[in-house]
């Protein structure tokens, strides 16, 4: 199934922006964060089609999935 995964952020550096990429079908999320070295203590929002998402979400053919980094500042 066809996924597209976008980036943002310190996520970016050394990968890509947005990229559709094939997984099996019955892909979690958390399987796609962690293909990328994502961990999930540096992920600070997930979204799935525009909505927030949990790491154990299965994804569908044609999802688009977005990963944010914790932010850090005061």
């Amino acid at each position: 199934m066809l996924i597209t995964v976008k980036l943002f952020a310190n996520f970016r550096v050394g990968r890509f922006v947005v990229e559709v990429r094939d997984y099996p079908a019955g892909t979690a999320i958390k399987a796609v964060s962690g293909s990328l070295g994502l961990a999930s203590q540096e992920i600070g929002m997930t979204m799935l089609n525009g909505r927030h998402a949990e790491p154990e979400r299965v994804l569908k053919d044609g999802d688009v999935l977005a990963f944010f980094p914790l932010l850090g500042g005061g």
